[in-house]
C-alpha cells in the first residue's frame, strides 16, 4: 500500500515531465521560426546579389554572420534535443527540470537570432522595395531591344537580297544580338540591374544603327553614283586651274618681289600631281561600285574631294594673292584705313570703360598705334615688299580684336 509521500512524487514527476515537453515543443517552434527566417532572407539576399552586386557586398557579409549565428544555435538545438529525451518515463523529476531548462535556454537563443534576422530583413526591405520597381522598367526595355534587333534583322536580310555589302551592319547586328543573348542567360547576365538596363538599352541603340545602315544602302549606292558624276566633272574643273595659275604665277614673278610669292612656288604642279590623285581615288571609286563595294567607293570618293579642296585652296591662294598685291599696289593707304578703324574701335571702347582705359591695354594700343604709323615704311624700292605689308596690317588688326575681345570678357567677370 502506497503513501501520501508516493503520490506527491508521482504528481511532481508528472508535472515536471509536462513542463518539459511543453519546453521541448517551444524550442521546436522556435528552431523552425529560425530556419524558416535564415532560408528566407537567403533567398532575398540572392535576389539582392543579382540585382546589384557591389551594393550587395556588404549585406552578405552581414548576413553571413548571421547565419553562422543561426547554424551555431540550430546545432545546439540538436544537441539539446538528442541529450533530453523527455518522452521516457523513468526520467527523474530532476532530469525533466534540468531538460526543461536546457530547452528554455535554447528557445530563449534561437528567439533572440530570430530576431536579430528579422532585423536585418527590416532593413534590406526598402531597398529591395526599390531594387524591384526598378525591376519592373527591365522589361520593356527587353521587349524594345528584341523589336529593335529584329528589324534590323530584317533590314540586312533586305540589303543582302538586293545584292549589296552589308558586312558592317551585320557585324554590328551580330555584337547586339551577343550582348542580348547574354541578358537572356540566367539571372541578369552577371551585368545587374542598371547593368542589364544600360545592356538592353546598348542593344536597342547599336540594333538601332545596324538597321539604319543597312536601310541606307540602297540610298548609298544611288548617292555614291551620283557623287561618281559629279567628283568626275569637278576634277576636270580643278584641272583647268592650272592654265589660269601658272599664268598668276608669271605676274607675281615678274611684277613683285621674291617675298611676295616664295610660299606659293610649285603651286601649278602641286595642283595639277592633285588632280591626279583625285583621278587615282575616282578610278579606285568606280572600281568598288562594280564590286557593288558602296562603302569603300564612299570611302574613295572622300580621299578624292580631299585632293580636289586641297588643290583648289592652293589655287585660290594664288589667284587670290595676285589680286591682293594688286589693289595693294594700287592704293595701298586703303588697307592701312581698314585696320585704322578697327585700332580706333578698340581705342573707344577701352576709354569707355569705368575709370577709362587700363594701362596694359593702353600699352597694347598705343604699341599698335606706332606699328600702324610704321608699317608703309615697308613699302620701299623698285619692288615694295606689298605681302609682308599686308601681313603686318593684318597682325595688327588682329591684335586690336584681342584687345576688344579682352575688354569685354574683364567686364563680363
Amino acid at each position: 500500500m502506497r503513501g501520501a509521500g508516493d503520490q506527491r512524487r508521482r504528481g511532481r514527476g508528472a508535472q515536471a515531465a509536462s513542463g518539459a515537453v511543453e519546453a521541448r515543443e517551444a524550442a521546436a517552434a522556435a528552431f523552425y521560426e529560425m530556419d524558416q527566417a535564415q532560408k528566407f532572407i537567403d533567398g532575398r539576399v540572392t535576389v539582392f546579389e543579382d540585382l546589384d552586386a557591389k551594393a550587395a557586398e556588404p549585406v552578405r557579409r552581414e548576413f553571413t554572420g548571421l547565419a553562422e549565428a543561426a547554424d551555431a544555435a540550430a546545432h545546439a538545438y540538436i544537441s539539446v534535443l538528442d541529450a533530453h529525451d523527455v518522452d521516457d518515463p523513468d526520467r527523474s523529476p530532476a532530469e525533466y527540470d534540468a531538460a526543461r531548462r536546457a530547452f528554455v535556454a535554447t528557445t530563449e537563443r534561437l528567439q533572440q537570432i530570430t530576431g536579430n534576422l528579422n532585423g536585418f530583413a527590416e532593413r534590406l526591405a526598402p531597398r529591395m522595395a526599390r531594387l524591384e520597381s526598378a525591376l519592373d522598367q527591365l522589361p520593356p526595355l527587353l521587349t524594345a531591344a528584341r523589336d529593335t534587333v529584329a528589324a534590323a534583322d530584317a533590314a540586312v536580310a533586305a540589303a543582302k537580297d538586293a545584292g549589296m555589302d552589308a558586312s558592317d551592319p551585320e557585324a554590328e547586328l551580330a555584337r547586339a544580338k551577343q550582348i542580348l543573348a547574354q541578358l537572356g542567360s540566367q539571372g541578369l547576365g552577371g551585368f545587374g540591374l542598371d547593368g542589364a538596363m544600360r545592356k538592353a538599352d546598348e542593344v536597342r541603340e547599336i540594333a538601332e544603327r545596324a538597321r539604319e545602315a543597312a536601310a541606307e544602302l540602297p540610298q548609298m549606292a544611288q548617292k555614291v553614283r551620283n557623287s561618281l558624276a559629279s567628283v568626275r566633272t569637278r576634277v576636270d574643273v580643278v584641272a583647268n586651274r592650272v592654265g589660269p595659275v601658272r599664268e598668276a604665277m608669271r605676274v607675281l614673278l615678274r611684277g613683285y618681289s621674291q617675298a611676295c610669292w616664295q610660299d606659293l612656288r610649285g603651286a601649278p604642279e602641286s595642283i595639277e600631281a592633285g588632280a591626279n590623285r583625285a583621278r587615282e581615288r575616282l578610278n579606285e571609286a568606280s572600281a568598288h561600285v562594280s564590286r557593288a563595294e558602296w562603302k569603300q567607293a564612299q570611302q574613295a570618293l572622300t580621299a578624292a574631294r580631299t585632293e580636289l579642296n586641297a588643290a583648289d585652296r592652293r589655287a585660290g591662294q594664288v589667284t587670290g594673292r595676285v589680286e591682293e598685291l594688286k589693289a595693294v599696289a594700287a592704293d595701298p593707304q586703303a588697307p592701312v584705313e581698314r585696320v585704322r578703324f578697327a585700332v580706333r574701335d578698340a581705342q573707344r571702347l577701352a576709354v569707355a570703360q569705368p575709370g577709362g582705359a587700363a594701362p596694359h591695354h593702353a600699352r597694347v594700343l598705343d604699341s599698335l598705334v606706332e606699328r600702324l604709323e610704321s608699317a608703309p615704311k615697308r613699302l620701299t624700292g623698285a619692288n615694295p615688299d606689298y605681302w609682308s605689308y599686308l601681313q603686318e596690317l593684318e597682325s595688327i588688326r588682329t591684335a586690336a580684336g584681342d584687345v576688344v575681345t579682352r575688354i569685354r570678357s574683364e567686364r563680363a567677370q
